[in-house]
């Protein structure tokens, strides 16, 4: 049952399992074991991170494309429903038109993108992506009267989502059964059915032809592959995903604007959650984003309590300071690619099969 579940892709190491077993779990609990309005909130940027970067490795580990463009379709699908909710009213009809209207244009892009520039050169393509990223950001800031522009979209949900919202008068396990834990138990749902859906993408005969074509595009040709059109769906598959997880954020935040879902940062932050949790892999965009976002949110605050710990000792205190997280969240990285240069999950995976 479980093989099927995970499309035949199990973990393959028992650390691996243990590991990913307690993100899920702890990602289904957060509300019950930190009940806190921060540990909710990074636990859904967990969720919606780990179907994003899922979908990125999609396109880079699984077909060996390099994108620049992946967070100009999480914009769209962050855009598209916090348009339909601001011009439509907090429905869920409009839920569903901004959801069909922000795949509908990622598949035009993405298409077009696909047909026009994956027949150039690898760092070709992704320069043409950085372009056509950068010219829709700018587009989405100065549109003000349909993005909002800089200050960005501020939109009411469905009543079911909405915070006020009870279903209970009575918590449940000192658990208010309120629309924020409705939203937040919607948001995971929604985020494991599309990792899963993405996990038996690429273990379907397609999943394996896009491998064959990373591993030599020559040889997939001349197998009788068109690999310019697999490169194509590949690119298309990836942005729809993408679009569903900026779909899943604004609904979150109830609020979207150019940095929130457009920003350059969210590129390199995938980047480094692909690197992280392994290229290729699947299961390392779970760990890689798990880490990397609590990492990101909890990081200053260990800091602050070492530099507390330190106040004595001028050197210490000043280098473990809070102001200095950016820094030693970058040692960290650095750390991790020079212990992991296939990540943690091909790290874990390569002890199994008694591999250095």
């Amino acid at each position: 049952m479980l093989n099927r579940l995970f499309s035949g892709d199990l973990p393959r190491s028992r650390m691996l399992t243990l590991l990913l077993i307690a993100i899920v779990a702890g990602l289904a609990l957060v509300p019950f074991i930190f009940p806190g309005a921060k540990a909710i909130n990074v636990a859904a940027k967990i969720c919606v991170f780990i179907v994003l970067v899922a979908s990125f490795d999609l396109l880079l580990g699984y077909t060996g494309i390099v994108s620049f463009a992946h967070t100009m379709f999480f914009g769209i699908g962050a855009y598209g429903v916090s348009i339909a909710l601001t011009r439509m009213g907090p429905t869920w009809a409009a839920v569903a038109a901004g959801i069909a209207a922000a795949l509908a244009m990622s598949l035009v892009l993405s298409l077009l993108i696909g047909l026009f520039s994956l027949r150039v050169k690898a760092i070709f393509y992704a320069m043409i992506t950085l372009a056509v990223a950068s010219a829709f950001q700018t587009f989405a800031s100065q549109m003000s009267e349909i993005t909002g522009g800089e200050d960005g979209l501020s939109f009411k949900v469905p009543e079911l989502l909405r915070h006020g919202f009870a279903l209970s008068d009575q918590p449940f396990l000192g658990v208010s059964l309120d629309g924020k834990l409705i939203s937040y138990y919607l948001l995971f749902a929604v985020s494991v059915v599309l990792f899963l859906l993405m996990l038996r993408i690429v273990n379907s005969p397609f999943g394996r032809v896009l491998q064959a074509i990373r591993e030599n595009d020559f040889r997939a040709e001349a197998l009788g592959y068109r690999t310019v059109v697999y490169r194509t769906l590949s690119n298309v598959l990836s942005a729809g995903f993408a679009t569903l997880a900026g779909v899943l954020l604004a609904l979150w935040l109830r609020y979207n604007g150019p940095d929130t879902s457009l920003s350059f940062e969210i590129m390199i932050d995938i980047l480094l959650m692909v690197v992280i949790g392994g290229m290729g892999t699947m299961y390392g965009a779970v760990v890689g984003a798990t880490l990397f976002v609590i990492a990101q949110n909890y990081l200053q605050d260990l800091m602050k309590l070492a530099s507390d710990a330190a106040n004595g000792i001028p050197l210490l205190s000043n280098l473990v300071h809070p102001d200095r997280w950016l820094l030693w969240l970058g040692i960290l990285f650095v750390v991790s690619v020079y212990r992991f240069p296939t990540g943690i999950v091909g790290k874990l995976r390569a002890k199994v099969l008694g591999k250095p």
